[in-house]
């Protein structure tokens, strides 16, 4: 298929943005002087940095994808529930686990990795709960990186009307330019270009939308378009089969459940690890809410929109995903398209960097240092890092390739896994100094185990089993951290002194 003159301009404007990308990780290749700094930024991110970061990383492709075509499909019921607990979860995880996670990483020697943390935590000398943590990074942050290599290949494969051949050479090429700048540059690197992109996302948002309610004749029409829709515009139901089903409290419940996962977010937790003080997340936490909350609220518009102006046609080949892609070409000039279209690609890159170097951190630095060469250099741990990345990679290309789940669908699996797993784990070791090891060993296998079964075997089973698998996990590993911390041996004094000198660290 020949590309025409608009889609030679779109892809001009892509292709600048990436190379920007690039050269970012190229510059700060030289800044990473030891593992500290290649996997934590050496502690050095500033308010901006800190939270900019850590919600483009957060949010990946799913944003400008996957939520709006959920609205864009079934209405805003499910979309809007969801867009609420994460807005909820962003700001309770910044209230509550910011500072405490920070501090408390400090008291325990340093820790630059999450599974550090929770090994040096309960002085795990059998370095268990490094183990298993470092599995279900691995496991779950695969995945949720193959989401992001799906969307940029349907991104292309949208604007460009490629096949599948033509698909599958995009999520390559995509793979090839996030792995490049992150094997690179490391964790400076991919903070300061997820502050770009987080910008990037956000202009992107609103601009598409205020086109689109312009292009449609304002809110009055956008409600008469859709007036044929019933309920569509109602948060306690969702459209299903062409008519309204309404919600139950469980339903409700199980969507707010989303806010739940942040606890247990690795790429969010780091950057509260890697903010420069403890006095500046205050800063931090503001900047992250606003940003979040009206992304939320533009993505969950743009479907709406987006229905409202494009009609029943994406729905007929299942590619109500490419909503915001539509829309951009639809409505803009070829140039300025591209530009906002590079915020899908902002949103993959931002968060797809970050998880590969989060897993690479927990082979090289968790597995590789502590078990196969305990002596070995930073400059080693540094490149045995940079070949994990690509390994991963590599794995969630197949995975990318090989999966019809749509985006969101991916993203939901991953999510729930980490909020589960490390969630009720993080928030008892930071406000319950009788949480011991045993306790959290069995919590964190508790909660991902959980996840899996929930998911594969009981949510087919529909009813009461088809509520969000977060919920029900996160809730049992929970119990059980409580029930076996409090059956077996307390902490040693030295695990309390650390938890109080924790609450109480003021250093920096």
């Amino acid at each position: 298929m020949g590309v025409d003159g608009a889609q030679i301009q779109i892809l001009i404007a892509m292709i600048i943005y990436v190379a920007m990308m690039v050269i970012i990780g190229i510059v700060y290749f030289k800044r990473n002087k030891g593992a500290d700094d290649y996997f934590l930024g050496g502690r050095k991110l500033g308010p901006w940095v800190c939270a900019m970061s850590a919600e483009a990383s957060d949010m990946s492709g799913w944003l400008l994808m996957g939520l709006p075509g959920v609205a864009f499909a079934i209405g805003t019921g499910e979309a809007f529930w969801t867009a609420v607990g994460l807005a909820a979860g962003t700001y309770l995880n910044w209230l509550l686990v910011a500072r405490r996670l920070r501090n408390y990483t400090r008291v325990a020697k340093d820790s630059i990795t999450l599974p550090d943390f929770f090994s040096n935590r309960f002085h795990d000398k059998n370095k268990l709960l490094m183990i298993i943590s470092g599995l279900f990074i691995v496991v779950f942050f695969t995945i949720y990186t193959a989401t992001g290599f799906k969307a940029a290949g349907t991104l292309f494969q949208s604007i460009f009307g490629l096949d599948q051949t033509g698909y599958v050479w995009m999520v390559i090429l995509s793979a090839f330019v996030i792995v490049l700048y992150t094997a690179i540059g490391g964790f400076l690197a991919e903070s300061v270009t997820d502050l770009i992109q987080g910008i990037m996302m956000f202009f992107a948002l609103i601009i598409v939308l205020v086109v689109g309610v312009i292009a449609v004749g304002g809110f009055t029409q956008i409600g008469d378009n859709l007036s044929g829709m019933s309920g569509f515009f109602n948060v306690m139901g969702v459209q299903k089969d062409g008519a309204f089903a309404a919600y139950s409290a469980l339903d409700i419940i199980s969507n707010l459940a989303w806010g739940l996962g942040y606890f247990g977010m690795p790429h969010v937790l780091l950057r509260f690890m890697a903010i420069r003080s403890s006095r500046e997340l205050k800063r931090s936490r503001r900047i992250a809410t606003v940003w979040v909350v009206i992304s939320l609220t533009a993505a969950v518009m743009i479907g709406v929109v987006g229905r409202a102006l494009l009609g029943d046609a994406l729905l007929e080949n299942g590619m109500q995903e490419t909503v915001f892609i539509q829309m951009a070409v639809k409505l803009m000039p070829a140039l300025i398209a591209g530009i906002m279209l590079s915020g899908i690609l902002a949103a993959t890159m931002s968060t797809s960097d970050s998880q590969l170097l989060v897993t690479s951190s927990a082979v090289a630095n968790n597995f590789y240092r502590s078990f196969v060469r305990k002596k070995a250099s930073d400059k080693e741990v540094m490149w045995v890092g940079r070949i994990v990345v690509i390994i991963v990679a590599i794995v969630a290309v197949f995975m990318a390739l090989g999966n019809n789940t749509t985006i969101f669908g991916l993203v939901k699996y991953a999510w729930g896994g980490f909020g589960a797993a490390f969630g009720p784990v993080i928030l008892f070791s930071l406000f319950w100094k009788r949480m011991n090891l045993p306790g959290a060993l069995c919590g964190m296998i508790t909660g991902g185990a959980t996840v899996i079964v929930w998911k594969e075997l009981l949510n087919p089973m529909g009813g009461v089993f088809s509520v969000y698998e977060l919920l029900p996990a996160f809730i049992l590993a929970s119990i059980v951290i409580v029930v076996v911390s409090l059956l077996t041996k307390k902490p040693s004094d030295e695990i309390i002194a650390e938890y109080e000198a924790a609450k109480t660290y003021q250093l920096d």
